[in-house]
């Protein structure tokens, strides 16, 4: 039977009452594991309600014991990684080593914020006039929101939540209905850890979810992450509303490979980057542009049998690679732009559309897809495929590549493998991307910096975590002070200046 999924509010788990279910899958096998409650408007009403009656005592509990609350968790996730990552495997699909990895890179921002009494230290100056100082304060927003995608169940949401409650804001969640288990997870150790109730509520859903989020005049800010065209619609939406938002959307991450660039470490880097989580990454690189004939020939040639003798199997198989796709109706989308692309005349040199996994025939498995000679017009060049799909499209230069990036729509990662340090750095310098890695193929910051693109790939003014993530959790407040000294000199009706 599967098992019924709940939402998380004010400190418990909540049953569903909308009345209207989602099914989970466990991706390898294609069986229905769980049932997940769409919230109705009125339940995110509630979760929303809970988060705004905890705000003030929140708000008024010391960075400090803010920042401990955060270690202890940070600490059940350190002894528990195992735990989460089985979860996030078996509604994701993708392969353990992976979501541990996914909540490595999480809990580097959890580490982040515990350095909450430091991160919100305002700024003084004193005599700014005759007897007059100023300083200013960082406080919190209120209640702020976080809508988070599938592929990333718990890595994404930990962009959002521990960086708002560290900067003293409550914090409700709508994660993924295709795997929202990881989240419910993440609340108890929440909870455990010493969190309030009420500080931290999670509510599944689909869009009616979504839009009483965006729509509640209680929420103050939303975080998301997901496509381009729905990170439109929140951020226009949150707008009209009143609200601060940050949406990140879809990517095209290209990775230049130069002539005089080492093959090999290129090869490996492609791998990992276009293969790796099956593609479904927002930093996965989806278009190698490698600058001259000789040097695409010799990369197609080392690419094909490894792309190949990708090793595909269920995410709890060590050995395995790659695990399948998410949904049966995004294995049916990623086949369809294969499709497309053969039609559109890309040279297909390794199909992925046949494979079948052994003992597996029902699960969401395709195999690793390469096409070369794929031009600048070709659907499964300009869009978003989300897949285990690499496009190879060649450059006659540097400038034609660099060109190719900065027109393109989206503008989320880049890298380029090279040995010449002036090459690197005029990509560096014009590239009109985002983040952009120099001989490295994700280049995803660290926590203590800040995430996100450029053009079509972000929508607001605030990258996710590090320093951007404390002014996007954070109104700034500064206030002036002058205390009587006994000399009054009368109403001044100018404006005001300091002498």
């Amino acid at each position: 039977m599967p098992t019924d999924i709940p939402h998380f509010i004010d400190g418990r788990r909540v049953a569903g009452r909308s009345g209207r279910t989602g099914a989970v899958f466990n991706p390898a096998t294609g069986e229905q594991t769980g049932s997940v409650a769409l919230a109705s408007a009125e339940e995110v009403h509630e979760a929303v309600a809970a988060a705004k009656k905890a705000f003030p005592e929140w708000a008024a509990t010391t960075p400090l014991r803010r920042a401990r609350i955060l270690n202890r968790f940070l600490r059940i996730l350190e002894e528990r990684a195992d735990e989460l990552a089985a979860v996030i495997t078996a509604e994701h699909g993708k392969v353990l080593s992976d979501a541990k990895g996914e909540i490595q890179r999480g809990m580097e921002v959890v580490e982040f914020a515990t350095a909450a009494p430091h991160l919100l230290k305002g700024e003084v100056t004193e005599n700014v006039g005759t007897r007059v100082d100023s300083h200013s304060v960082r406080q919190p927003l209120g209640v702020v929101a976080g809508i988070t995608p599938f592929n990333f169940p718990a890595m994404v949401p930990m962009w959002m939540f521990p960086v708002a409650l560290a900067c003293g804001n409550c914090f409700v969640l709508k994660p993924s209905e295709r795997d929202p288990s990881a989240a419910l997870l993440l609340a108890a150790w929440l909870k455990e850890a010493g969190l309030p109730d009420g500080v931290f509520n999670v509510v599944n859903g689909d869009k009616e979810a979504v839009d009483a989020i965006l729509f509640d005049p209680d929420v103050s800010a939303v975080s998301f992450v997901g496509s381009t065209p729905i990170a439109r619609y929140i951020y226009e939406t949150a707008a009209r509303t009143g609200k601060r938002c940050q949406a990140l959307g879809g990517a095209k991450n290209h990775m230049i490979i130069m002539p005089d660039a080492d093959l090999d470490q290129a090869v490996d880097a492609l791998m990992g980057a276009a293969y790796g989580s099956a593609g479904e990454r927002c930093m996965a690189v989806s278009v190698a542009v490698p600058v001259g004939e000789k040097t695409a020939d010799a990369l197609i040639a080392k690419l094909e049998p490894r792309v190949r003798a990708l090793k595909i199997g269920p995410g709890t198989d060590p050995d395995a690679e790659m695990g399948p796709l998410v949904t049966k109706q995004h294995l049916e989308r990623v086949r369809g732009y294969i499709d497309a692309g053969v039609a559109e005349g890309a040279k297909l040199v390794v199909d992925g559309r046949g494979f079948k996994m052994q003992g597996y025939e029902n699960g969401y498995f395709i195999g690793g897809t390469l096409f070369d000679h794929v031009t600048t017009d070709m659907k499964i060049y300009k869009e978003e495929i989300f897949g285990p799909v690499l496009a190879v499209a060649r450059a006659d230069s540097f400038e034609t590549a660099a060109r190719m990036i900065n027109e393109h729509e989206y503008g989320n990662g880049t890298a380029i493998f090279t040995r010449d340090g002036d090459a690197a750095r005029e990509f560096a310098h014009q590239i009109q991307v985002g983040m952009v890695g120099i001989n490295v193929p994700i280049p995803v910051p660290m926590a203590f910096h800040s995430f996100g693109g450029w053009k079509a790939s972000l929508f607001g003014d605030h990258h996710m975590h590090g320093p951007e993530g404390v002014r996007f959790y954070t109104r700034l407040k500064t206030i002036t002070t002058r205390w009587p000294t006994g000399i009054r000199a009368g109403a001044d009706f100018v404006m005001p200046t300091m002498r």
